[in-house]
């Protein structure tokens, strides 16, 4: 079955943040001599005054070998995850302005053993807050239903699709969503948890900042 994509998809970090992506596709080969594949994207940081990361993700030979294709079908959701990791781990800021950032898409994503993308677990309770705050994010910003089926988001906490629809389920029973099979709706009382998920953003966003100023001295 396939869901309606709406206009603009919010992705939430598991700190908080809520992005969108514009992933400038496809991937080029480096002409620079180096053996890598480079995409440019804008990470927007949602509910800011303008508040960007542009990058250039850089695609390494080794994953290259092993992945299906170039085409989005088969990195979009693991790019859009390298790059939720990356704000995690508070590499990148946030700007009005600035210049593209080179990210690393390597082996560091990639369990050849498996042969499956890693971007590392999360526990159901981490899972529901994530849930909860693209629902609550999703409906505020772009005001549609929910696609919480989204592979992106099982891949991003290592999960199945199955699984995360699971723990949709408990916050459906909290009262806090309706869901219709993978799509899922807000009930007033997520959306009447807003300070708590606009705290959430500033505390992240301030820890973020607060990295990236004590590097630059």
């Amino acid at each position: 079955m396939s869901y309606p994509v709406p206009e603009k998809k919010i992705y939430v970090t598991l700190s908080g943040l809520p992005l969108s992506f514009h992933l400038e596709w496809p991937f080029r080969k480096s002409t620079s001599g180096a053996d890598f594949w480079f995409l440019h994207a804008d990470i927007r940081l949602e509910n800011s005054e303008g508040l960007h990361a542009p990058v250039a993700v850089n695609l390494s030979a080794t994953v290259r070998e092993v992945i299906p294709s170039l085409e989005p079908k088969d990195l979009e959701g693991p790019v859009i995850n390298a790059l939720r990791k990356e704000v995690d781990r508070r590499q990148l800021e946030f700007v009005r302005s600035g210049k593209l950032v080179p990210v690393q898409f390597s082996s560091r994503h990639y369990d050849f053993k498996r042969n499956q993308w890693v971007f590392g677990k999360a526990s159901d309770e981490d899972m529901a807050r994530l849930l909860a705050r693209k629902i609550y994010w999703q409906t505020r910003l772009v005001g549609e239903t929910v696609w919480v089926g989204d592979p992106a988001e099982a891949l991003y906490v290592q999960t199945s699709t199955a699984h995360v629809l699971e723990v949709a389920r408990k916050l459906q029973a909290e009262g806090l969503i309706n869901l219709n099979g993978e799509l899922a709706t807000a009930n007033p009382g997520l959306m009447q948890r807003a300070e708590e998920f606009a705290t959430d953003m500033r505390a992240a966003l301030e820890e973020l900042e607060k990295k990236h100023a004590f590097e630059r001295g």
